[in-house]
Parts: structure tokens; C-alpha cells; sequence
């Protein structure tokens, strides 16, 4: 059975390696690391496709150590102790190197299991995560290791390994291939920065061309279908969905409608309009708030419709409403007021509340003032009477500062206003 393209294009140096110069390029940190020839253990963090693998392979191959490879989907107890056991043997007297691929999925006493010989020494351990490690894996090993961020690999960077690409399947198959610069763009920008993902899609590429006269020719057409959403990187239950959803709302919050515009294709694009409706409600509330309070009767509208209609036409009240609420005034004071409210409510005591408040009943034989003497607003002028509202102990707290925007400012003018009428 043929090696999948892929590993036959994957690279031997780290002079080889597509992206992540940021940790790669000459000079920087696990470059160093790497040519010092001591390695110490690490955490590769980042999306799939992107060399975490690649390059633990060529650190092992470097450094002489014996390479294991276990992957966290699949991985026991069991499997970690046939590693333990070759720990001395003649196989390992340069040491062991454990790539430890999805570490994530182990559960806290299998990575516990590894404590003792990677503080030790006896063995060094790379492991590989495509979700947040400070979230995903077990604090005393993210403690022992240095974590290094691979991140997705540009368009740009994709061309060349995709033309190299082509001269392997040219090679090995003994036909020419024909692929003009639009053709390795499209591929290059529809993989989403994942190297795997644009080396499977070059070979199927070559697969679905048109072959006449020894050449392979790939077009337009086909490349469409096989690439079409293939650039999206988007695990409901990872990382990518609370990042989408956070540079959705952060947008909003900061007025910039076009960027939330892209975030909100994103998840359209996903199919995920449920988080997307649900961030669409909170922000109305949470950031537009009494600055504008119609936004959440108009937005509720808006997601109704887009709940209703489903995919496609689900984009269209998504988009009102993403654009009404980046382009409202914004205010989070009612969102401050009962966070404050909140925080008072967690700190203190069951706190009495002021007897005219409480439902008219017996005050008792020995109570100093008797009757409930709550002063009904309605019976006096302008429908407001001052009296305590709060219990004792809070009686002055402020939790809701006006803000500066003209809906609550009106609102300040009139409680002045009234407060002057009744002195």
C-alpha cells in the first residue's frame, strides 16, 4: 500500500519545514534547543497539519535518542509501562524520546503515570495538543515542560510545498503534471494554514485531472469541489469555537462591524448558528445594554427569524443584527450594576429585609415599632416618595453608575429633575 503524499513530502531538516519561524528561524528558541542537542521536555500546541510531529521526529533523529510514538486516543497504562520498560536496556543507553501525540485525551493518572522518569530524566517527553495545554493537560506535567505555539502556516508559505508536491507525483508516476499559479493558490488558500490538508488535496487534485498525451492536467473546476470548505478550521467542542465566538463579540463590543461580519461567515460557514444567536443575545444585553434598550427586542427578532429559517437564509437577519449591534451606542452598565449586585450577595449575609418591604404579617408582641408604614409611590406626587429600599447593612450601596451615552443620560436628567420637584 502507498505511503500517503504527505509523509513522503515530509521533511527531514528543520531547514525543511513549512512556517513557524517564530520558534524555528535562525535564532530563536527551539532552534537553539534543538542544535544545543539537549532537550529538555516540551509541549507542542497548535492546530493540526502544522509540523508538531515533523519536527519532534527530526529532534529525535538529531539528538540520538530512541524515538516511541504514542498517540492520547489510544494510548493505556499499559502502553506507557512497555515505554518504562525500556528505560536501561541497549536499545535506549542514548536515551528514550516519547512523542506523546493528542495528550489531551489521557486521563490525569495516565499522565501522572509519566511524572517520575520525565523529572528524572529518564525520559524526555514531547508531547502534541491541538487544544490549549494550561485547559487540556495535567498541571505537574505542564510544570516539568516548556510549551512552544505552532501556528496555522500562511498561504504563502503553502505554495512551495505544493509545487514540490507535484514534482513527487510527476516523478513517481512518469507523467507531467500541469498546474499554472491559480491553481496552487487555490489550494494554498483553501487549507486553512494545514500543511497535511494541502498535500491531501494536491494528490487528489492529480487524481481528478484530465490526462491526455502524458499529462495531467488540473483545473479550476475540480479543485472547486474538492477544496470547498476545506479551509475551515472549526472543532465545536475545541479551542477554534470559544476563539471564533470571543473575536466575534470583542468585535461587536469594539464597533467594528466589518470584523465581526467575518467572525459571524465563520460560523455561518460552520453551520454553528446556535453559538452564534446565543452570542448575539448576550451582547445586546451585556454591551449595548440601556444605551440603546430596543437592541435586544430588535435582536431577538432577529435570531427568532434566523433560528426559523436555518442555513442559508439564516445569514441574512444574522447579519441585521450583527451590524445593529456593532453600530449602537454601547454601554455595560447595567451588566457592572449586577455583577456589583452579585458580588454583595456572595459576601454577605442573609441580610434582613426593611420591615415596610416585607408581605404585611404579625410583627410580634415585642416588635419597638409596629405596622408595616411602606409608603405606596402612586399617593404621592410625581408617583415617587423617598424611603429604603435596601436592607440595613447596604442601605447607601450604589450599584448602577448612569452612562454617558444619551439614553441614560435622559434617564439622569429626569431622576434630577423629579428629585428637585420634591424638595
Amino acid at each position: 500500500m502507498s505511503a500517503p503524499l504527505a509523509d513522503k513530502i515530509r521533511p527531514k531538516t528543520l531547514a525543511d519545514v513549512v512556517g513557524q519561524e517564530h520558534i524555528l528561524g535562525a535564532g530563536k528558541p527551539l532552534r537553539k534547543i534543538i542544535e544545543s542537542g539537549t532537550v529538555p521536555n516540551m509541549i507542542f500546541y497548535g492546530p493540526s497539519g502544522v509540523g508538531k510531529t515533523t519536527v519532534a521526529r527530526i529532534i529525535a533523529e538529531n539528538c540520538g535518542m530512541s524515538l516511541y510514538k504514542l498517540n492520547g486516543t489510544n494510548a493505556s497504562i499499559s502502553d506507557i509501562k512497555d515505554v518504562v520498560a525500556e528505560i536501561g536496556t541497549f536499545g535506549s543507553e542514548n536515551g528514550i524520546l516519547l512523542y506523546l501525540d493528542e495528550i489531551q485525551y489521557l486521563n490525569k493518572k495516565q499522565q501522572q503515570s509519566l511524572l517520575e522518569y520525565i523529572e528524572n530524566g529518564d525520559i524526555t517527553l514531547i508531547a502534541s495538543t491541538t487544544e490549549n495545554p494550561y485547559f487540556s493537560v495535567y498541571n505537574a506535567v505542564i510544570s516539568r515542560s516548556t510549551v512552544f505555539e505552532f501556528k496555522p502556516v500562511s498561504a504563502q508559505q503553502l505554495i512551495p510545498a505544493i509545487q514540490r508536491a507535484f514534482n513527487i507525483l510527476s516523478e513517481e508516476n512518469g507523467y507531467e503534471i500541469v498546474a499554472d499559479d491559480e491553481i496552487l493558490k487555490t489550494i494554498a488558500f483553501s487549507c486553512g494554514g494545514d500543511v497535511r490538508k494541502a498535500m491531501n488535496t494536491a494528490e487528489l487534485a492529480v487524481l481528478c485531472g484530465e490526462a491526455s498525451d502524458g499529462k495531467v492536467t488540473i483545473t479550476e473546476d475540480s479543485l472547486k469541489i474538492l477544496a470547498q470548505r476545506s479551509n475551515m478550521r472549526y472543532d465545536r467542542d475545541g479551542d477554534q469555537h470559544y476563539d471564533i465566538l470571543s473575536a466575534f463579540h470583542k468585535s461587536v463590543r469594539g464597533s467594528d462591524e466589518n470584523a465581526a461580519l467575518h467572525y459571524a461567515a465563520r460560523l455561518i460557514e460552520a453551520g454553528d448558528i446556535i453559538s452564534l444567536c446565543r452570542r448575539l443575545l448576550c451582547i445586546a444585553s451585556e454591551d449595548v445594554g440601556l444605551a440603546y434598550p430596543q437592541a435586544i427586542v430588535v435582536t431577538k427578532a432577529c435570531v427568532d427569524s434566523a433560528l426559523q429559517l436555518g442555513l442559508p437564509e439564516a445569514k441574512l437577519p444574522i447579519a441585521e443584527a450583527t451590524i445593529l449591534l456593532a453600530t449602537a451606542p454601547k454601554s455595560n452598565s447595567a451588566c457592572m450594576a449586577i455583577d456589583a449586585a452579585l458580588a454583595d450577595v456572595k459576601s454577605c449575609d442573609a441580610l434582613d429585609f426593611p420591615r415596610h418591604l416585607q408581605n404585611k404579617h404579625f410583627d410580634g408582641s415585642g416588635a419597638a415599632v409596629v405596622g408595616q408604614h411602606y409608603l405606596y409611590p402612586h399617593n404621592f406626587p410625581y408617583h415617587y416618595v423617598k424611603q429604603q429600599y435596601l436592607p440595613d447593612a447596604l442601605k447607601d450601596r450604589v450599584y448602577y453608575e448612569f452612562g454617558d451615552n444619551k439614553q441614560e443620560q435622559s434617564a439622569l436628567l429626569y431622576r434630577k429633575s423629579l428629585l428637585e420637584k420634591i424638595k
